[in-house]
This record gives C-alpha cells, sequence and structure tokens, in this order.
C-alpha cells in the first residue's frame, strides 16, 4: 500500500515539474528572444530544442559508452516519431496550433532532409564517424543560417535593453531558462521511474516498457513544452521545438554517438526497413498536413495520435510474435491509404483554392 501510495506520487510530482519547468522555459526563452533580437520561433528551433533534447543525448551517449551504441538508433528514430505524432496530436488536441511560413518553407522540409539523409547513410547498416560528422555538419550549418538570418529579419532590440534594467531581465530569463531546463529533465526522470516500476509491478513485459514508457519518457520535454507553449499562445515556440529537436536528434544526438562510438552505430535490418522510413514519413506527412491546413486543429491532432497508436500497436504485435501480426500490417496498410487519400483530396482542393484566389481580380 505504502508502495503504490510512493508510486502514484512520483508520477503526479514528475507531471508537475514537467508542467512547471515548461513554463518557466517557455517564459525565459521568450525573454531572450526579444532581448538577442530574435523570435521565438528561431529560439524554440535552437535553445529550447537542444535543451529538450538533453535527455536523448544521455541515453544515447550512455549507451554507446557501455558497448550498446545501437540502442542510440532506436533512441532517436522513435523519439522523432513520437515527437511528430504523439506530442503534436497531444498538444494540438489540448489547443490548437498555427504554423508560420518559415516552418514550412525551411524548418520542416530541413527536417525531412536530415532524416532522409539518415536513411541513406544507414543503407549500409551502421552510421559510422564520418557519417557523425557528417550529421554534425548539417546542424551546425543549419543553426548558424537559422540565427543570422533571425537576427537580419527581426527588428533590433529595444535601446533600453542595455540599461541595469534590461540587464537584469536578460539575468532573470537566463535563470528561468536553466531552473527550467532542469525541472523538465529531472521530472522527466522522475516520470520514467516510476512509471517503470509501475510497470515492473503490474507485471508488464519488459519490451512493452521500452516500447512505451522509455521511448516517451524522453520527449516529454517537448510534450511539456508543447503544451504549455500552445496554452500561453506560444505556438510558434512549441512547433519551433518540435522541429528543431528532429534535427537535433539525427545531426547532433547521433552524430555524437558516432563519434563516441568509435567504430560507428550499428542499425539492424528491422530499423532500416521499418522505423527509419516511418520517422522519414511521419515529419514528411507533418509537412503535408501543415501546407494544407497552415496549423494544427483538434482533427488534426486526432489524426496524428490515432497514427502514433497504430505504429506503437504493430511494435507491440511484432515484438511478441503474434500470429495476428500479418492481418494488423494489412489493417493498418488500409487505414493509411484512406488517411493518405483524405489528406491529398484536401491539399488538391488547397491548392485550386488557392489558385482561384490568385486569378481572381482586383477589385
Amino acid at each position: 500500500m505504502l508502495l503504490a501510495a510512493l508510486l502514484v506520487l512520483g508520477l503526479v510530482l514528475g507531471l508537475v515539474l514537467l508542467l512547471v519547468g515548461g513554463e518557466l522555459l517557455v517564459r525565459g526563452a521568450s525573454g531572450l528572444a526579444t532581448a538577442a533580437g530574435l523570435s521565438p520561433l528561431v529560439v524554440g528551433l535552437t535553445v529550447v530544442a537542444a535543451a529538450t533534447s538533453a535527455p536523448e543525448l544521455a541515453v544515447s551517449v550512455l549507451a554507446a559508452r557501455e558497448g550498446a551504441p545501437g540502442l542510440a538508433v532506436g533512441n532517436v528514430v522513435g523519439s522523432n516519431t513520437v515527437n511528430v505524432l504523439l506530442v503534436l496530436g497531444v498538444a494540438a488536441l489540448v489547443a490548437p496550433l498555427v504554423v508560420g511560413r518559415q516552418v514550412l518553407r525551411v524548418d520542416l522540409p530541413v527536417a525531412v532532409g536530415v532524416g532522409v539523409l539518415l536513411l541513406l547513410l544507414a543503407l549500409d547498416g551502421e552510421v559510422g564517424v564520418v557519417d557523425g560528422l557528417l550529421l554534425l555538419a548539417v546542424l551546425v550549418t543549419y543553426t548558424v543560417r537559422t540565427v543570422l538570418v533571425s537576427r537580419r529579419t527581426t527588428a533590433a532590440a529595444p535601446e533600453d535593453d542595455a540599461t541595469p534594467a534590461g540587464r537584469g531581465r536578460t539575468v532573470r530569463d537566463v535563470v528561468l531558462l536553466v531552473v527550467g531546463v532542469a525541472l523538465l529533465l529531472g521530472g522527466s526522470q522522475v516520470l520514467v521511474d516510476a512509471a517503470s516500476t509501475v510497470a515492473e509491478q503490474l507485471g508488464v513485459d519488459d519490451l512493452l516498457v521500452g516500447l512505451t514508457v522509455v521511448a516517451v519518457g524522453t520527449s516529454l520535454p517537448e510534450l511539456a513544452i508543447c503544451v504549455v507553449g500552445g496554452l500561453g499562445g506560444r505556438a510558434d515556440l512549441a512547433v519551433g521545438n518540435v522541429v528543431g529537436s528532429c534535427v537535433v536528434n539525427v545531426g547532433g544526438v547521433l552524430g555524437v554517438t558516432a563519434l563516441v562510438a568509435g567504430d560507428g552505430v550499428p542499425v539492424d535490418t528491422s530499423a532500416r526497413a521499418v522505423d527509419l522510413p516511418v520517422m522519414v514519413a511521419s515529419v514528411a506527412g507533418l509537412l503535408v498536413l501543415l501546407a494544407v491546413r497552415r496549423g494544427l486543429g483538434r482533427r488534426d491532432g486526432a489524426v496524428l495520435l490515432g497514427a502514433y497508436l497504430t505504429y506503437l500497436g504493430y511494435l507491440v504485435v511484432d515484438a511478441t510474435g503474434s500470429p495476428a501480426r500479418e492481418d494488423y500490417v494489412r489493417a493498418a496498410a488500409v487505414l493509411g491509404v484512406v488517411v493518405l487519400g483524405t489528406v491529398a483530396v484536401a491539399l488538391v482542393r488547397e491548392v485550386r483554392r488557392r489558385t482561384a484566389q490568385g486569378a481572381a481580380p482586383a477589385t
């Protein structure tokens, strides 16, 4: 009875730390964006994305040092899929998200491109040291380009930022950012530990725990940022955080892990055949969906969440060796075709509508 109470307390404490940490990080990042002449979107794509990818980096580097670098691939690929389908799905259900043109024209295509690059690099069965350097170079180039463009296009910071009061606000924002990151990391660790113990007490298979608690656990910071950002009217920072995290996870986390591993990070056949393509398809599907909607409403959130649950169901069925695997795959394929067909029809209608508006004579 006491153990059950402690586990419930741990779950609640972890959630509270995540929510408070997300709120502090959003406030600090937004303040620093204004002071540095950067938009909240750019801060979400860079600073916040790097901070919330810390759990993935810790897990991947630890796996490489302990002689199991292959876990890094599953961590990165799984986290990106969770970020797009689960995190954005839940965030859109809580509060609709509006997305700006930069995300559609630059950031999401970069995320898709990095995913495709990883898929190509992994065709030989590993991500080697040279591959890691290439992924890191892509991340650095993207980050520098994003910051430079933002500083050129964003209005200069107010003159009074140089005053003691302005410097005081900057220090405050830095403190909020650091404390927010610490609470996010601590909260995710507390929540993952408590949830893992609950799963063990209930007799759930370790594989299922890994596919659910661990995969989702390292993405909890992104989820907290998205929900808090969406509710607080900072959808640009929220979406930027997810897109930026996808780029950081592939370019930074996997790039660093490949360097740490030394002999390269092995990528097994199932990851190349299923998980990597699913990750790329998720980001590409998000790009198409946003091109049609210019944002994510609650219906879109339900579609993303449903896609994640379908993928998770496949992982469970495949891992357990269920005889229903083939039937499940066929049913999921039919459902996927229906969803893709619906999105394609909506895209064609949107293109026709915009074309008609562009051809309409001015009045």
